[in-house]
């Protein structure tokens, strides 16, 4: 996590820069280990934490432009004003919604470390019906196409299936994926290339409905390939402190065992208990999950014009098609929902079944 933001590091002197890191870091502790229940000692999820450091950067800078110049010291006033102006704001009632949340955890943190008064927003934010039809989704047609992309996405020719010169061109390629010399690259890249991280990542995606913070959180001992499951523990879960245990299909724990056994033939998952790691050695997330879901998109030639193709859109794929196949109890499981009303969303007649009652009814 950036604890001093560029567009803050810009606006700040050196010394100005050691209070304000000094002030993030401990801000940022507190969030991570005991934010979102100070009595139980619970904190918020790794993505949350960076999330409201974010939004706290921002707001921030707000105080410092009315303030002219730099202070940590934000008042009451200060946030009272931040929400007058967010309600007058472009922005959409969730991003509105996220900082005023961002707001409560500042002062929850301001009372308990500093002994500062308890601050309560004037206003709050109309959020979407839980039981609202869910965003973009993919269709039946096109969770197909992205499993069979994920099987080409990023793979090369075998290393000895290929002409001198052709090899070349390809390990100019690979030189740039893993940002290592050219004549570096050798035919482990090439092994490396052809791996099963994205298709077990990607699949088991399309089976369990995983948000982004759970593929973040994944590691080895959630996956059970004899029994086809993942036996996600309650300390690990989003949005719940239950266990949970969700189905994934045989060959998707096929390519599960496959990756188990390459992920340790590599240097990165020595020290790291986590089931995927980006390149640069990250936990996967929500922005670099949509980087892998629109390249999965291309290969598969899905548009994607007027479409919000996040991550989300295969777990609204699973629950979808789910609550069709199997009732919305079996939903609820899957996605690992506590109430049903969040399931209910998921209970309708996706575009495919509503075109064949139209076809029948001529």
């Amino acid at each position: 996590m950036t604890l001093i933001p560029a567009k803050s590091w810009v606006l700040l002197s050196e010394r100005q820069r050691v209070d304000y890191r000094h002030h993030r870091e401990q801000l940022v502790a507190w969030m991570a280990n005991i934010g979102k229940d100070p009595d139980g000692a619970e904190g918020y999820a790794e993505t949350t934490t960076r999330n409201r450091a974010d939004n706290l950067d921002q707001i921030y800078r707000w105080v410092w432009d009315r303030e002219d110049g730099y202070t940590t010291h934000v008042t009451h006033d200060h946030t009272d004003k931040y929400v007058q102006e967010l309600a007058y704001s472009d922005h959409s009632n969730s991003h509105k919604t996220n900082h005023v949340k961002t707001l409560k955890t500042y002062w929850r943190w301001r009372v308990q470390q500093h002994g500062a008064d308890e601050w309560e927003p004037s206003m709050s934010f109309a959020q979407r019906d839980p039981s609202a039809q869910p965003r973009d989704y993919l269709t039946r047609e096109e969770r197909r196409r992205i499993r069979e992309a994920a099987l080409e996405y990023g793979s090369v020719p075998h290393y000895c299936a290929i002409t001198p010169e052709d090899r070349r061109e390809w390990k100019r390629l690979l030189a740039r994926r893993y940002e290592k010399p050219m004549s570096e690259v050798d035919r482990g890249d090439f092994e490396r290339a052809n791996g099963f991280k994205i298709p077990s990542l990607v699949w088991t995606g399309l089976d369990a409905g995983l948000r982004p913070v759970e593929v973040g959180r994944a590691r080895p001992s959630w996956v059970d390939t004899d029994n086809a499951v993942l036996r996600i523990p309650a300390k690990d879960a989003a949005k719940s402190d239950e266990h949970w245990t969700v189905s994934i299909q045989s060959r998707t724990a096929e390519m599960l065992s496959r990756w188990l056994d390459e992920r340790t033939l590599y240097d990165r998952y020595d020290e790291s208990d986590r089931l995927w790691l980006t390149r640069e050695e990250n936990p996967y997330g929500s922005s670099s999950l949509k980087y892998v879901l629109s390249k999965l998109c291309e290969i598969a030639n899905i548009p994607t014009e007027n479409r919000q193709m996040t991550w989300y859109a295969i777990r609204h794929s699973v629950g979808t098609y789910m609550a069709r196949e199997e009732g919305l109890a079996a939903a609820q499981s899957q996605l690992r929902h506590r109430s049903k009303l969040t399931t209910m969303k998921y209970d309708q007649a996706p575009p495919e079944d509503r075109r064949n009652a139209l076809n029948r009814m001529g």
